[in-house]
């Protein structure tokens, strides 16, 4: 059975999207590192024990892939979002079993891919055109290959998740995906109102108080 292991926040560039991210939640971020298979890199903030918030953005600096990165960073879409503030796109769930729990979700969750950063190694679907499973609501899956995880190594800032929520035109669909994965507890789907586009909110206990992350 999967369990939340962590959030993605997404920015157009790094030190600017965890600049405004630290203000937003009174906090400061620890250093991440780059993932070279996709041209990306991150920061990041412990939530609690083994569970983070990463933001994460195309790495100017790095090659660009010779596939569609992860996320849909590069789509249009995705894009437009981003250029208004950093937003939080998707969350990640962790797994023993990764071929066999995305195999059993109906939502198409793309093959295992073996990644790496610094000491870290492990297995993370993707879909092949990158896009993000359940329109962000359906969270990819990782297993770590490793036996530290990355927020063992983090401080403890005073943040954690109060509550996480999705809202999306077919909330059916999304909660039939969630109860395949063992996930129905970790996310709340909701009706979208009509065109109005798939959503996901956080709430966090911060330093400042309660804080909304969309």
């Amino acid at each position: 059975m999967a369990i939340i292991d962590h959030l993605v926040v997404a920015a157009t560039e790094l030190e600017a999207g965890a600049r405004w991210l630290e203000a937003h939640l009174g906090v400061r971020l620890s250093p991440g590192g780059a993932h070279h298979a996709m041209g990306t890199h991150n920061r990041l903030l412990k939530l609690g024990p083994q569970f983070f918030l990463e933001i994460i953005a195309i790495d100017p600096a790095a090659a660009a892939p010779a596939r569609p990165r992860w996320f849909a960073l590069e789509s249009r879409q995705m894009q437009a979002r981003l250029a208004e503030r950093p937003r939080l796109i998707h969350w990640v769930a962790r797994s023993t079993g990764i071929v066999a729990e995305s195999a059993a979700c109906p939502e198409p969750l793309g093959p295992p891919m073996t990644m790496r950063r610094g000491n870290f190694e492990w297995l993370i679907t993707v879909p092949d055109d990158g896009h993000l499973p359940g329109d962000g609501l359906v969270p990819t899956l990782i297993e770590w290959r490793v036996p530290q995880h990355p927020a063992d190594g983090l401080p403890d800032t005073g943040c954690s998740l109060m509550k996480l929520e999705g809202f999306h035109p077919e909330p059916a669909r999304i909660r039939d995906a969630l109860t395949r994965l063992g996930l129905n507890q970790a996310l709340a789907p909701h009706p979208t109102v009509p065109g109005e586009a798939p959503a996901l909110l956080a709430y966090l206990k911060t330093p400042l108080g309660l804080r909304e992350m969309d």
